[in-house]
């Protein structure tokens, strides 16, 4: 069976993308590959990989949230970078199958000319923003139902609500989710968006327990904090002011406490790179985590065997300056292969 909408990634982009060196071996040269699109789900069950990488390059979820488009091109700088990582006792490029992207290009060519401040075009975007979770939500239940831990590269977050969805689907059972966010994602039910992918997906009982690690204090109207309030057994958070500015908790004790907030069952890890400073994104911050703390808040949580997928959104290389457009697909190349090394060193 196809997906419509899923652009597998084949030998020819994989060449063109691997630059090859004498004396080295890349990530690009032993990752796995779909041979067959016509029963591409049989032979993602049968293939040695555990990752499976696959891109959301969309932005329409941002812009009927107000924000600034960008995020589309996340997919396209990271897979060239990580196809370039060393293959060496660390990084196995066998960990992963490398399956492609969901193409929603004429569905951008359609926002682009729709005004979010426009009742009728506001609407119109949150109609396409759920054509987009249905389709994510079905890609994911499929590679999780393949046994196989899904590794999504946004796109905006948005695609929060699909890859819980369709985990939950997969397993069953409502999911937990951990997201290091310097927002919470969780605002009222209007029509979707990049904003309310975690309210959605809470409302409708995809979603069980939730942590937002980091949040900003700044960013976080009254009203959320009260909705956050109305269900504290389940959903719960820190700021990045009492842990970096004021110094009321410890970043370590509080990865213990998230963890066990949400490793009891599944779970998914959400990274907003809107959360780290100078990262181009959507709402690029000049203040949060560093690079080297998200690293390690992935590593933390990525030990678990309870990890169900990871998601890194809300990347967006158009809005940095030009000569640094490939920084944020390095970024993101760090994290996904931090997160395949913890996970599989993680005790079994």
């Amino acid at each position: 069976m196809t997906q419509t909408k899923l652009t597998l990634f084949t030998r020819e982009n994989l060449l063109e993308l691997t630059s090859l060196r004498n004396g080295e071996i890349k990530l690009g040269e032993r990752v796995h590959l779909i041979q067959n699109p016509l029963d591409w789900e049989k032979e993602l069950t049968q293939n040695d990989s555990r990752y499976v990488l696959v891109g959301i390059p969309e932005d329409i979820g941002v812009k009927a949230n107000f924000g600034r488009t960008g995020a589309a091109a996340a997919w396209e700088k990271f897979i060239g970078t990580f196809l370039n990582i060393q293959h060496n006792r660390f990084n196995k490029g066998y960990w992963v199958t490398v399956l492609g992207h969901l193409n929603f290009t004429a569905e951008i060519e359609e926002a682009k000319h729709l005004n979010p401040s426009v009742k009728s075009d506001r609407k119109r975007l949150f109609e396409l923003v759920q054509l987009i979770d249905k389709e994510v939500s079905h890609l994911i239940a499929k590679i999780v139902k393949a046994n196989k831990i899904p590794i999504v590269i946004g796109g905006g977050h948005n695609n929060a609500y699909g890859n819980i969805k369709g985990t939950a689907l997969a397993k069953g059972k409502a999911i937990n989710a951990i997201n290091f966010d310097a927002h919470t994602d969780f605002r009222p039910l209007e029509g979707r968006h990049s904003g309310n992918g975690f309210s959605y997906a809470f409302e409708e009982g995809f979603l069980k327990n939730y942590f937002i690690f980091g949040l900003h204090e700044n960013y976080t109207s009254k009203g959320i904090f009260s909705a956050i309030k109305l269900h504290s057994d389940r959903v719960k958070y820190n700021t990045y002011e009492q842990i970096n500015i004021r110094k009321e908790k410890s970043f370590t004790n509080e990865l213990l406490n998230a963890r066990k907030h949400v490793d009891g069952t599944f779970y998914g890890i959400e990274i907003d790179l809107d959360a780290i400073p100078q990262v181009a994104s959507s709402a690029l911050t000049p203040t949060g985590f560093s690079a080297e703390k998200t690293r390690q808040f992935l590593h933390c949580f990525a030990e678990s065997p309870h990890v169900a997928y990871l998601h890194i959104c809300e990347g967006a290389p158009d809005l940095d300056y030009p000569t640094n457009n490939h920084v944020v697909g390095k970024l993101i190349a760090y994290l996904v292969s931090d997160f395949m090394k913890s996970n599989s060193n993680r005790s079994k």
